[in-house]
């Protein structure tokens, strides 16, 4: 399941923390790293997917 979540980062990083942790502030972080370059969200979100 981790490696879905993963691909889904890579193509949508808000998407795949979401699926993670949902409404958090993980997910509001990752959507203004990735408002502000494509890839600081990618590799918030893959770093949130790989930690738990």
């Amino acid at each position: 399941m981790d490696f879905i979540r993963i691909v889904i980062a890579i193509l949508l990083p808000p998407l795949g923390v979401f699926l993670q942790v949902g409404f958090g502030g993980a997910f509001w972080l990752n959507i203004l790293l990735t408002l502000c370059g494509y890839i600081p969200g990618i590799v918030h979100a893959v770093w949130v997917i790989a930690r738990r």
